[in-house]
């Protein structure tokens, strides 16, 4: 890679289109940003939500092992 284009990579920030790009720096960018927002949101990244009580609302598409 020569050094301007290490530097527009590095200087790539999240889109919200990179959910629906299938390079890998749009796909590893949308589940940093996922995992952030759900940190922010809810105190953790592993995607589980709760409701006021405290149990876990089922979401759509999650595997529930």
């Amino acid at each position: 890679m020569e050094k301007q284009e290490n530097l527009n990579i590095a200087g790539r920030q999240y889109e919200p289109s990179d959910h629906d790009r299938a390079t890998f720096l749009s796909s590893a960018l949308a589940t940093t940003h996922e995992q952030v927002r759900d940190a922010y949101v809810e105190g953790t990244v592993d995607g589980i939500m709760d409701d006021v009580s405290g149990k876990d609302i089922p979401l759509s598409g999650q595997n529930n092992e």
